[in-house]
């Protein structure tokens, strides 16, 4: 895959700071690093962002999470591996990813979980890590980035 842009650094260095400053707000919100990875890698999952995907997982690996977590996230229902509260965060990611012509969204039980779970400061995080995350994934599937590169 050829990436379609071949300068990522443009002109404007306030989209760059922009950006910084959202994942400083993100980190300052107090959720574990390993759910933010594991977050952003089910949500690049879900939109087949492969540059996103290698790189939540290298962030996983980096916040010590491990193999197997990393690997079951696209099953999280199924496997043993998550607690209640990284559940609830992911079906949340999910139910927020996938927002499409009549989908359902994220739904009243969705949401209760997510509050039984975390503050409104960490679910302010959450939901912002969701954001940012199908931001660069629709950035990337765009201009067609390719998997093998971590950022930061």
């Amino acid at each position: 895959m050829d990436n379609r842009l071949k300068n990522k650094n443009p002109n404007n260095p306030d989209v760059w700071t922009a950006i910084q400053h959202l994942q400083k707000a993100i980190a300052a919100g107090g959720v574990d690093q390993k759910l933010l990875a594991l977050i952003h890698l089910r949500a690049s999952q879900i939109n087949g962002c492969s540059a996103c995907v290698y790189a939540s997982v290298a962030g996983g690996k980096k916040a010590g999470d491990t193999d197997e977590r990393l690997h079951s996230v696209a099953t999280w229902r199924e496997a043993p591996f998550y607690t209640d509260a990284e559940r609830a965060a992911l079906a949340l990611a999910e139910a927020a990813t996938r927002l499409q012509d009549g989908a359902q969204g994220v739904t009243d039980e969705i949401w209760e979980e997510v509050n039984a779970h975390f503050t409104e400061e960490q679910i302010g995080a959450i939901n912002l890590e969701i954001a940012l995350t199908n931001f660069f994934n629709r950035i990337n599937r765009t201009i067609k980035e390719p998997a093998g590169k971590t950022w930061g």
